[in-house]
């Protein structure tokens, strides 16, 4: 979408707004939901646990159906950011994205491993020799810091169970 105020492309800033917002009730409405099938009456030992969620949730909701009124009304057309700008950003959300989405499944060591290297090579350009140190090291620092030291588990995969840490 490209707006009448700037000769540059890009969403404008009250559709980027309303889609937030959409985003956050729909959050929301999965908190009433949840709440619902928890419970959310009196019981005898007092309330169920749904019962303040769902109050929250309502809260949620009703403020976002508020922010999207008033963000609809008004006459904001500017441009929020361009193609490129987002593009920047989403090169850095959807590699975390998926390092958060794989770290069950191949542990935290080895998805750190790939994305700290991914991101010193691919966006800082720096040399394979750092990128390496730096890749492996992080991890076995972390490993031995709070695993050893402080006795914190944290999420391990195949090869870490292989390695049998």
């Amino acid at each position: 979408m490209t707006t009448g105020s700037s000769s540059k492309a890009g969403p404008a800033h009250r559709l980027v707004e309303a889609g937030v917002t959409l985003v956050i009730a729909l959050f929301g409405v999965i908190v009433i939901i949840g709440s619902v099938k928890a419970g959310i009456n009196w019981g005898a030992e007092g309330p169920r646990a749904g019962f303040f969620p769902f109050y929250i949730g309502i809260f949620i909701v009703v403020s976002s159906a508020i922010n999207l009124w008033n963000g609809l009304r008004e006459d904001n057309d500017a441009l929020f950011a361009e193609w490129g700008q987002l593009r920047q950003v989403m090169s850095v959300v959807v590699p975390t994205a998926i390092y958060v989405g794989v770290m069950p499944f191949i542990g935290l060591y080895v998805s750190s491993m790939i994305f700290i290297a991914w991101f010193m090579r691919w966006l800082g350009k720096y040399p394979w020799l750092t990128v390496v140190a730096v890749a492996i090291g992080m991890p076995i620092v972390t490993y031995f810091i709070f695993e050893r030291w402080f006795l914190v588990p944290l999420p391990k995969g195949p090869v870490e169970e292989w390695l049998g840490l």
